[in-house]
């Protein structure tokens, strides 16, 4: 006799808040119209090789509180089942050793890319959905919506940045605080900006594809000596870790070790970037004889996993329903997303890009309003600090230069800048 099929759930990537709350509400809706429901613990880890051991039944009881919570239900991992077509049919046929014929995946970038694969190489014999999660906030969803888990991370990590500042205010130091985001800076800015940080640096705001360590370096330093000039020893700077990426690699490769992982990323959060800066940066001002306390601090794993706030826990809720719904009703091979307060599916197939084949990327639009006035909040040298001369004779004084020396040294940095907002013509 046939065994009725079951649906399926994985989480893939990093965590984010708000998954259990997908998990709980798709085990709901599926169980509540008959269907089995089971989630395939630790991502494609063991499916991709053919072990199926790794199973846990989702019941309405089980799940039906676990939306408060962070981390994941079934656990997470950043395997990659695409790197070989051995291991996509492997885990095509695992799900149907399983009795499953639907599957719902949770995740970043490479996990959509991943249920892509599987439902294109599974040929009709899977039925796949996605649920956007990264607190990168770095898919291509429509402007304007956030993927899940990204709200609750910046509401976290401004709490934390908060704190930070009145400890640099009290103890006269200069924080630079690294927020996660591979590639994108989206979670820097919103941190930064919620927080009035002294200023935000994200990979965006760079015209060239690789970008000079000293760059950034000077940049931090150049910020510092307009915050001596104006009395204050003080200051939190956010970085966007996918700055990382944008360095040179051999340049990155004298100053630490450089690791992939399963989706041939650069594994950032081994890359001790704060530490790097710091030390550059207090050498580079030690050569105009500033002495500058610096501590470097990291922010992601405290809000990766911390309960997720109402906001995610709606948002999420509503997702996980609609990714079940939408299998039940024959859905597939889409990403499910919620659009001024309605459900739309986005084909999978059309997220890709064209130039890597991978998943395209949701990069911060540097032209906006909304980054412009995060700009024009920030405390860093701009260019009409370079068109006062008052203005520059202070900073050359607080860097013991003249103005000819501290034009030459720093007025590179306003190269990049943003025209000004202007409303009307």
């Amino acid at each position: 006799m046939t065994q009725p099929h079951k649906m399926a759930l994985l989480v893939g990537g990093g965590p984010a808040p708000g998954i259990n709350s997908v998990i709980g509400a798709a085990t709901i809706r599926a169980s509540l119209s008959g269907l089995e429901v089971v989630g395939i613990r630790d991502g494609f880890q063991w499916i991709m090789e053919g072990d199926i051991a790794h199973v846990q039944p989702l019941t309405l009881d089980g799940v039906s509180r676990i939306h408060f919570r962070g981390g994941s239900h079934i656990g997470i991992s950043r395997s990659n089942p695409t790197k070989d077509p051995k291991h996509l049919e492997t885990a095509i046929i695992s799900l149907l050793r399983l009795n499953v014929d639907r599957l719902i995946t949770i995740g970043g970038d490479d996990t959509a890319f991943s249920a892509l694969r599987l439902l294109q190489h599974g040929e009709g014999r899977i039925k796949v959905v996605h649920v956007p999660k990264t607190i990168d906030n770095d898919l291509d969803l429509p402007e304007g919506i956030s993927t899940f888990g990204y709200q609750t991370a910046r509401h976290v990590g401004v709490q934390i940045v908060k704190d930070l500042q009145v400890d640099a205010r009290t103890t006269s130091r200069w924080y630079f605080i690294i927020a996660m985001g591979r590639k994108a800076g989206h979670l820097a800015l919103g941190i930064g900006k919620a927080s009035g940080a002294t200023l935000t640096i994200i990979p965006e705001e760079f015209q060239t594809p690789t970008v000079p360590l000293k760059r950034v370096v000077d940049i931090l330093a150049g910020a510092i000596i307009k915050r001596l000039a104006y009395g204050r020893k003080d200051g939190t700077v956010i970085l966007a870790e996918g700055l990382v990426e944008r360095l040179d690699r051999k340049e990155l490769a004298e100053v630490a070790e450089i690791e992939h992982d399963a989706h041939d990323n650069l594994r950032i959060a081994e890359v001790n970037f704060g530490e790097i800066l710091k030390s550059r940066v207090q050498k580079r001002l030690a050569e105009l004889g500033i002495k500058v306390p610096v501590v470097a601090k990291n922010i992601g794993y405290e809000l990766r996993c911390t309960d997720p706030i109402p906001y995610d826990m709606e948002y999420t809720r509503d997702l996980g329903y609609c990714a079940a719904k939408y299998l039940l009703e024959g859905g597939s091979g889409a990403m499910i997303t919620i659009q001024g307060g309605r459900f739309v599916p986005i084909a999978l197939d059309q997220m890709l890009d064209s130039r890597t084949g991978k998943t395209r990327i949701r990069m911060v639009d540097i032209n906006t309003e909304h980054y412009k006035i995060a700009r024009r909040y920030m405390l860093r040298l701009r260019r009409d600090d370079f068109e006062d001369a008052h203005e520059l004779a202070k900073f050359a004084a607080a860097a013991g230069l003249t103005l000819e020396e501290f034009r030459a040294q720093f007025s590179h940095l306003v190269d990049d800048e943003p025209p000004p907002i202007r409303f009307l013509p």
